[in-house]
């Protein structure tokens, strides 16, 4: 996944479409991967959520945005690129199957357009993309599984430790818009495990350090990419 930091010119009284905005195809595969009836309704939540204005000018986004801000979209950034990869790579190792087929092509495809609509946002100030390996746990149903409870509900806690920082009003929008969605796959993740979706009448947000400290504990990413042990994936690292 490249970016070139440029997004879409908009000229005066041009109509925002997906294809203005979607010029990388990231959205695009999302809505292709969706069933039709849920792809209606994605089309008309995303008119509203304001996401589509931040993106509408890329280029004065990135330069408006405050150097606070990008430090705290680079750091979300960081986390959808370990999304993407692992759903998208459990996705292609095709070992998830039954019941749980559909979570890494559904959800993958949602975690792939965040992190084009955090990038278009950034643009050059972007973070690059890591490596990643995720020893094996993209190959076997159960493994994949409780890795992603724990992926969507540490994706929570970190958009909702960092809300209150963001100075941007627009930013902020964004960053709301995509918490809401980790928030239904934690859910979603949590209900197929077996795991309560809503013990709590309040959730606690989780500090940069301590997120940090989690993903660093997984060892998932890596200096050099590395396939896994079974099958022959494209490594999406």
């Amino acid at each position: 996944m490249t970016s070139s930091g440029k997004g879409p010119e908009m000229k005066h009284g041009e109509e925002l479409t997906l294809e203005t905005l979607d010029q990388d195809g990231a959205i695009r595969e999302t809505l292709d991967a969706m069933p039709s009836d849920s792809r209606r309704d994605f089309l008309r939540k995303s008119a509203g959520i304001g996401l589509l204005g931040v993106l509408a000018v890329p280029s004065a986004a990135e330069a408006a945005t405050p150097k606070g801000d990008v430090a705290i979209l680079n750091y979300a950034l960081t986390l959808e690129y370990l999304q993407a990869a692992f759903y998208t790579e459990t996705q292609r190792v095709g070992a998830v199957r039954g019941r749980l087929a559909r979570v890494p092509t559904q959800v993958g495809a949602v975690e792939r357009a965040h992190v084009s609509a955090i990038r278009k946002v950034l643009g050059s100030k972007s973070v690059k993309r890591p490596s990643f390996n995720f020893q094996g746990v993209t190959e076997d149903a159960n493994k994949f599984l409780k890795t992603a409870v724990a992926f969507e509900d540490l994706a929570v806690a970190a958009y909702k430790s960092q809300a209150a920082r963001i100075k941007s009003p627009a930013v902020l929008a964004a960053a709301i818009a995509i918490h809401s969605v980790e928030a239904r796959h934690a859910a979603w993740m949590r209900y197929l495990v077996g795991i309560n979706p809503a013990a709590n009448a309040f959730d606690e947000g989780k500090p940069i350090n301590e997120v940090q400290r989690i993903v660093k504990s997984t060892r998932f990413i890596v200096s050099s990419p590395r396939k896994t042990a079974k099958g022959k994936p494209r490594f999406t690292g």
